[in-house]
């Protein structure tokens, strides 16, 4: 389970950001769905194949437990962070609250290169054939649009809020076949952007964010229920 942190590991005995390259190499695995919910995170093992002592290991274990990423379990040690449907509904509760505020204020500002940029995203979306790198190119979809509303603490608690669910919104994308409504959505809030029309992009990532999540949400049923 180990394979992408070995393929990213360099040594680290030199550099002075050793917790940064590993609290970021551990949240792309996690968040990636290499890493799976209660897979075991062990320090000696993280500490070998970056070639450090086991305290920036520890530093950027904390990081990903601030984030909710991590847990710590008594015997295991770190565990990758598991779900409720609690837990999801609420964060997809802030998604839909915070993402159109923050989209409509970016709309009001947005700039050429920010709408070519995410047009680029959509259709990298769209086209891409590695169901892997579907969550990356709907990550930055997403992030680019709303990056000219200068809410930089909204934007901070949104990429928290998406780090959280982003392995389940792969799933629901590959396991639900969301793929065909993601991609027509996609470009809906786009053209909405680029027409400058803040109100339609805003309440149509509202809608585009319920969807996703009751779609998850009964594939998450009748997974459980099989």
């Amino acid at each position: 389970m180990y394979e992408g942190l070995e393929e990213r590991a360099i040594d680290l005995g030199k550099t002075a950001s050793s917790s940064d390259v590993i609290y970021n190499a551990l949240r792309d695995e996690i968040i990636s769905g290499h890493l799976k919910a209660g897979d075991s995170i062990r320090q000696e093992y993280i500490a070998k194949v970056f070639n450090v002592s086991r305290i920036p290991v520890r530093e950027a274990l904390k990081r990903l437990e601030a984030q909710g990423l991590v847990q710590n379990e008594r015997y295991k040690g770190a565990v990758v962070s598991s779900l409720s449907n609690a837990e999801i509904e609420e964060i997809f509760a802030i998604r839909a609250y915070l993402e159109p505020l923050v989209i409509k204020r970016s709309v009001e500002n947005i700039k050429p290169q920010t709408l070519a940029d995410a047009r680029r995203y959509c259709e990298e979306f769209s086209d891409e054939e590695d169901a892997g790198k579907w969550g990356e190119w709907n990550r930055l979809f997403h992030e680019t649009l709303y990056q000219d509303a200068n809410y930089p603490f909204h934007l901070k608690t949104i990429r928290e809020a998406i780090d959280r669910v982003d392995s389940y919104i792969r799933a629901q994308l590959v396991l639900t076949h969301g793929m065909t409504r993601a991609r027509k959505e996609h470009l809906e809030i786009l053209e909405a952007c680029e027409q400058g029309d803040g109100d339609r992009a805003a309440e149509m990532i509202r809608q585009h964010i319920q969807g996703a999540y009751a779609s998850l949400m009964e594939y998450l049923k009748e997974n459980k229920d099989s």
